[in-house]
């Protein structure tokens, strides 16, 4: 037998693809940013050192695989405060 409750507090796989994809999303964006204005957000060193990692990377797949890292880091972070610092700086 299923313990219902537990089923309906996890996420939908579908849930979980819209936030993974959210936050390479959002990933993809830090990427764009200047040196300057990435380093006024308030993101840790590991997230720091991967966007860095992603602008020297130029093979297709490697950057994608890297984006995709990028992507996990981010959804143990409150994105809303990056979200919030980016609208900031615009």
């Amino acid at each position: 037998m299923h313990d219902t409750e537990a089923l309906d507090e996890r996420p939908s796989k579908s849930s979980r693809k819209r936030a993974a994809h959210a936050a390479q999303a959002l990933g993809e964006r830090l990427i764009a940013l200047k040196e300057s204005d990435l380093v006024r957000l308030p993101l840790p060193e590991s997230l720091l050192d991967a966007v860095r990692e992603a602008r020297r990377i130029k093979a297709r797949g490697g950057l994608s695989r890297q984006k995709q890292y990028i992507g996990k880091l981010m959804r143990d972070l409150d994105t809303a405060a990056i979200e919030d610092a980016l609208e900031t700086l615009r």
